[in-house]
């Protein structure tokens, strides 16, 4: 490549990005989807458009993977551990029973609507089971849903992503032939038990060593962060496991943890993510032919509806029924089962192994996914109003932040007061925080002011923090639950918990 390509190369690709960013902006202030823009700006570059051409599925699909790693690990990243558990069985639910249940609705519509052959039909219905994290995530987050709602439909792309590929992947390759079905089943649950436990451990590995090293600027903390999750990635996939279930899990783990510089890390994971799904989308559309989409409308449609209509509520009703959820609810939770990259993705996977019909399968996915993204986003809120899945006050959760403190045990922690909860008022006193612990300095209005037993704190305040590197879960804990309910925590919480987190010990 002369010097000439390479400035022309990045050009492009700058071009592509600002124009993504201007995407971003326009679809905020519309009901457009971000992810259908992202698709266009692909088609509009491609060989339809610009002329540029890309047709190496095997890259498209290794590389599409590698972003959907990322974008999961920040989906983790940013996942409340409180939020998640109590919905963590729906969710697995969903991502593993689901997706089999949306596999058997949909596959029976394409083989006895469309006449194709069982192998077709289950590829079909493979590609488009699986909920997509980037646009979960992108869609989702605007509107201020319940936490156990919202946390349940993420929950659910985290999860359903890695059985997806498996079967789909398994259906491609020559084990379709060679393998029964018990056989499948029993791979599928040890790839997700195998990546997940890869997951953790190497979460809490790399959790362990970034609060033994003192880094000399806080912006390599997010990089190594970073490079914890895709070590996870990678060793899963290495051991034959679930490595996009390994990067979830990580940024899950390590998102919960009281991290050094954790807001300047969830910042970085978050400019990731948008990155990584201006990307994704605009790869995929420029791997897409314009002049292939006509063929594929019919094929879209029936697959798209029997997947909108049948599959899908019949798989959230079966895996839902043991938690005797609302059925507004459940309309809402089916019909934000959005369809994105995923699919797409999925569906180079018989492009790599040049399977008959493949080019058909992929633009059938393509057309589905825009097709019904487009139809399905802007519905979303008067559903969720309709459902009474609205929050009518999106509860405000502390921002910790915190850095080792070089030479001793123990590190900086920090954070800035809400201008509504209940530490509003409060008594520096009042905090009581563990030994180990000092309220050293609180910055107002720009001003430093010697905490002592005459300051009340107020909204705005930033606190700063000297604690014991063993202490400083304990610490952001205990004012969590003080933002929350105030002096009343002492007699709200009861028991071990209240002795640990309030000091009464």
């Amino acid at each position: 490549m002369s010097d000439q390509e390479m400035y022309l190369a990045v050009l492009i690709a700058c071009g592509v990005l600002l124009a993504g960013v201007v995407a971003v902006r326009v679809s905020s202030r519309s009901s457009m989807p971000g992810l259908l823009l992202y698709l266009g700006i692909g088609l509009i570059i491609g060989e339809a458009g610009f002329g540029i051409r890309f047709d190496d599925a095997r890259l498209a699909y290794n590389i599409s993977v590698l972003l959907v790693a990322v974008l999961l690990f920040d989906g983790g990243f940013t996942t409340r551990w409180s939020e998640f558990r109590p919905v963590a069985w729906k969710s697995g639910l969903l991502g593993t029973v689901g997706v089999l249940v949306s596999i058997a609705v949909a596959a029976t519509v394409a083989v006895l609507v469309l006449g194709v052959d069982v192998r077709t039909g289950i590829l079909l219905a493979a590609m488009v089971s699986s909920t997509d994290a980037a646009a979960v995530f992108a869609i989702l987050r605007r509107l201020p849903l319940k936490a156990r709602v919202r946390t349940t439909l993420e929950g659910e792309s985290g999860v359903n992503d890695p059985p997806a590929i498996i079967i789909v992947t398994v259906v491609v390759s020559d084990a379709w032939d060679q393998m029964d079905i018990p056989s499948m089943i029993t791979t599928g649950l040890f790839q997700l038990a195998a990546g997940a436990v890869v997951g953790l451990v190497i979460a809490r590995i790399g959790q362990s060593l970034l609060h033994r090293i003192s880094l000399p600027s806080a912006g390599l903390y997010p990089l190594a962060t970073l490079a914890i999750a895709l070590t996870a990635y990678s060793t899963a996939g290495t051991l034959q496991a679930s490595g996009l279930l390994a990067a979830y899990v990580a940024g899950l783990w390590l998102g919960n943890q009281a991290l050094p510089h954790h807001a300047s890390t969830e910042g970085f994971t978050e400019s990731l993510g948008w990155l990584s799904q201006i990307m994704l989308f605009v790869l995929l559309g420029l791997l897409a032919s314009p002049k292939e989409l006509p063929a594929a409308i019919i094929p879209a449609l029936v697959i798209g509806s029997a997947l909108m209509f049948l599959a899908r509520p019949i798989s959230v009703a079966v895996c839902l029924a043991p938690f005797r959820e609302r059925f507004r609810t459940q309309v809402f939770i089916s019909a934000a089962g959005m369809r994105g990259a995923v699919p797409i993705m999925l569906a180079t996977i018989p492009l790599t192994q040049n399977l008959p019909g493949a080019t058909r399968m992929f633009h059938v996915i393509f057309l589905l996914v825009a097709t019904f993204t487009l139809i399905q986003a802007p519905l979303l809120p008067k559903l969720a109003r309709w459902a009474g899945v609205l929050d009518a006050i999106s509860p405000q959760a502390l921002a910790f932040d915190s850095s080792p403190l070089e030479g001793i045990n123990a590190s900086l922690v920090q954070f800035t007061v809400p201008r509504k909860g209940q530490l509003v008022g409060m008594w520096c006193t009042d905090l009581r925080l563990p030994h180990g612990a000092v309220l050293s300095m609180v910055v107002r209005d720009k001003q430093i002011i010697v905490p002592d037993s005459e300051l009340r704190i107020q909204g705005g305040d930033h606190l700063l923090m000297a604690v014991e590197s063993g202490l400083v879960e304990l610490v952001q804990a205990r004012l969590t639950l003080l933002n929350q309910h105030g002096p009343l925590a002492r007699w709200l919480i009861s028991g071990r918990n209240r002795r640990r987190l309030l000091g009464d010990e």
